[in-house]
């Protein structure tokens, strides 16, 4: 009987983290102006290292937030003043495994640091288009912060 016990106690621990884990996911989706997107969080093995996700649009940011974790916080932050496309291109070899087949993956810029983040075609048309809409900038009138990481505070 005891096994039992220990038993139900696992099942409903997993079907609470679950739970959690769905719950967090709508939350973040509640205020709309999100998408689903994989950001490559590790170049060592070729064409591995992609860590699924939404992004959400809030302002001149898209936060990224990590699909299976319970953080209300973003993982990686993009600041669209900073931000341009280097190259845009179809996963290859291993990334069209562990991509769906209308997937588009984009190597981004910002300064010295570079990052791949993957989305659907579609999803490709609207984010250009985030990126565009933001005010005219002059490259080098605004102080850079790096892309990785949670904000500063500034004041």
């Amino acid at each position: 009987m005891r096994v039992l016990e220990v038993f139900g106690i696992c099942v409903v621990a997993l079907l609470a983290l679950l739970f959690a884990i769905f719950f967090r996911r709508r939350l973040l989706m509640l205020g709309g102006g999100t998408i689903r997107l994989q950001v490559r969080t590790s170049t060592m093995v070729p064409g591995r290292g992609w860590s699924p996700g939404l992004g959400q649009f809030v302002g001149d940011e898209l936060r990224f937030h990590k699909m299976f974790s319970l953080a209300i916080r973003p993982k990686r932050v993009l600041d669209r003043r900073l931000l341009t496309i280097a190259e845009r291109r179809l996963p290859t070899g291993p990334e069209r495994l562990t991509m769906p087949g209308h997937w588009v993956v984009l190597r981004c810029a910002t300064g010295d640091t570079q990052l791949e983040i993957a989305m659907a075609e579609t999803t490709v048309t609207g984010f250009l288009s985030w990126l565009e809409a933001g005010p005219p900038r002059d490259p080098g009138s605004s102080p850079g912060r790096s892309i990785f990481g949670p904000r500063q505070l500034e004041g």
